[in-house]
């Protein structure tokens, strides 16, 4: 079957005109085949800028918590940690437990459903753990803190030797130096959500990826660890990271999550899943609007890139995410050949 993939061209086309962007890239991969391979714009808005190119390497933003999954995935997998209902006091250094984290577990941490707000330098919570979710940054700090402690390894090190150097996948990490490859990320001067660090220890939100990275980073997904016909992850790593982990939560609104995975199991109306596509994918969005979707039952990955960071006024982030899968489902379903 051959699909156009027009709708979800015109789709990346209208955010990167939306978004304070100059540069966008999509790839698509359809029955492991790549379908679409489209570049616009340019990696900044100075004077003869390098065009946005196959190598250009984005700002991930969150979706370098697909990443962070992997590790999580992978302490689990290897016993380092137990299980996802221990609470995380169990894998802190004594000095980085508090009376707070009491109750908190290691599945409330991977889906948002926490309850923690950092204030001032201060844990408190908001909700009880379980209960709700609320999308922040102190499971992150967290998360990062207990692979530590549990596998005497950062998240980096796991990633770069259990799936980088694999995988030879040579446009992907956490960068400290920037090249001519990457794209400058525009952003408000005073951002308040935007920080930038030296460090490349896998905890912080300097990862950079290119489009065509980011899309094998899926098809391993798709896959289930397989590459180039070599099983070379572990296919319960993979598949513990993209299953759903939320609590049972009383309101039918909330999103449902793996490990940091957006994972389509019903309708939710805050989801960031288009209703559109089917139960079992799972997507990755960033705040720079990368997003990676894996849509097992089609056979899809898809990556759309920007570099951008931040929303336009009146943009509706999750009206234009959900129109991503929304548009694949389409060119699919009402392709002529289909």
């Amino acid at each position: 079957m051959t699909v156009s993939f027009e709708k979800v061209r015109n789709s990346v086309e209208n955010t990167f005109h939306t978004l304070d962007c100059t540069g966008a890239a999509l790839i698509l991969f359809h029955n492991n085949e790549m379908q679409v391979e489209q570049y616009w714009g340019s990696q900044s808005n100075k004077e003869n800028a390098r065009s946005i190119q196959a190598d250009t390497k984005f700002h991930l933003a969150s979706c370098r918590k697909s990443y962070i999954a992997f590790a999580v995935a992978f302490a689990i997998y290897h016993g380092y940690i137990q299980s996802i209902d221990d609470e995380i006091s169990l894998y802190l250094a004594p000095e980085q437990q508090k009376e707070v984290f009491k109750g908190i577990t290691i599945r409330h941490l991977v889906t948002h459903s926490h309850g923690l707000a950092y204030i001032n330098g201060e844990d408190t919570r908001s909700f009880a753990p379980g209960t709700s979710w609320a999308y922040r940054g102190r499971n992150i700090e967290l998360i990062a803190a207990i692979i530590q402690f549990a596998t005497k390894r950062n998240i980096a090190d796991i990633v770069n030797e259990e799936v980088f150097k694999p995988l030879k996948l040579t446009e992907t990490n956490w960068y400290n130096e920037l090249d001519e490859t990457f794209a400058e990320v525009i952003r408000e001067q005073n951002e308040r959500f935007w920080s930038a660090s030296s460090n490349i220890d896998g905890s912080q939100m300097n990862m950079y990826a290119s489009a065509r990275d980011f899309a094998q980073w899926g098809l391993l997904h798709l896959n289930a660890g397989k590459y180039n016909g070599k099983q070379l992850i572990q296919p319960e790593i993979l598949k513990l990271a993209t299953t759903i982990h939320s609590p049972n939560f009383t309101t039918p609104d909330l999103p449902e999550n793996g490990f940091f995975w957006y994972v389509k199991g019903s309708e939710r109306k805050r989801s960031e899943i288009g209703a559109l596509v089917p139960k079992g994918a799972f997507q990755i969005l960033g705040y720079t609007t990368v997003t990676l979707l894996v849509i097992p039952s089609e056979k899809i990955v898809a990556v759309r890139a920007f570099n951008s960071f931040g929303s336009p006024e009146e943009y509706d982030y999750l009206a234009d995410v959900r129109s991503f899968g929304d548009s694949i489902m389409i060119d699919i379903t009402f392709s002529p050949d289909s």
